[in-house]
């Protein structure tokens, strides 16, 4: 089984050995990155970053400014690591989408759990059958329904109307697009996903218009009412 990576961004060496060996051990894939615009970086580099663990105070970009420009994207789990617990400053971390804070010091055996913790309730929302809008589908019987008539999907329009329904409401760059649905990296290939979103979208009829164009940027799956 492929093992979960994780991205622990710290501006203290020691600290990040620290927390990469206890993850180590419990046979997680760790990248480091020793400021915020290393961490940003390497998350658009890296499409399967399964949670960040993100400290709050850092030279170049602190991790409120991390957490503000990744929940544009994606809703991967951030663990926020806090050097003192601050009420406002957690407030303000929750509301940009922060999953969970641990004060520091702590005990590496207890964030170890807390990682763990958030990863399973993270597993159990990647449900085999989503339903969004009328759209219904089943990844294990690779089937797409809408209003209950079945559709026809080629491989790559499935994966990327997966993409779109996991990632509902949150604005995906072309780039992130083809690195998660494609698998390289984006080298001015805009047309490729242009052309699928364009077949997928006459494939979903009125559904279709689930599908918006973010201009300049790439686009956003999101339901509106008829």
């Amino acid at each position: 089984m492929e093992k979960l990576k994780i991205l622990v961004v710290d501006d203290e060496s020691r600290m990040r050995k620290l927390v990469k060996d206890f993850l180590v051990r419990k046979e997680f894939d760790v990248i480091e990155a020793e400021n915020g615009e290393q961490a940003i970086e390497i998350f658009f580099a890296n499409t399967d970053i399964a949670l960040i663990l993100l400290d709050v105070m850092m030279p170049k970009m602190n991790g409120f400014e991390v957490v503000r420009l990744i929940r544009q994207y994606s809703k991967v789990p951030i663990l926020m690591l806090t050097a003192k617990s601050e009420e406002r400053d957690e407030l303000l971390g929750f509301e940009l989408g922060v999953d969970e804070y641990i004060s520091k010091p702590f005990s590496p055996k207890i964030l170890v759990a807390r990682v763990e913790a958030i990863l399973r309730r993270s597993n159990a929302a990647k449900e085999e059958v989503m339903s969004v809008g009328g759209i219904v589908m089943d990844k294990a019987a690779h089937l797409v329904t809408i209003d209950g008539n079945a559709i026809e999907l080629s491989y790559k329009e499935f994966e990327l109307l997966a993409y779109f329904m996991e990632n509902q409401g949150i604005a995906l760059s072309r780039e992130k697009i083809l690195n998660h649905v494609w698998n390289y990296d984006y080298i001015g290939e805009a047309r490729t996903i242009d052309t699928h979103v364009k077949k997928l979208r006459s494939k979903l009829g009125k559904k279709g218009d689930f599908i918006k164009t973010i201009w300049g940027m790439g686009y956003k799956f999101e339901v509106t009412n008829p």
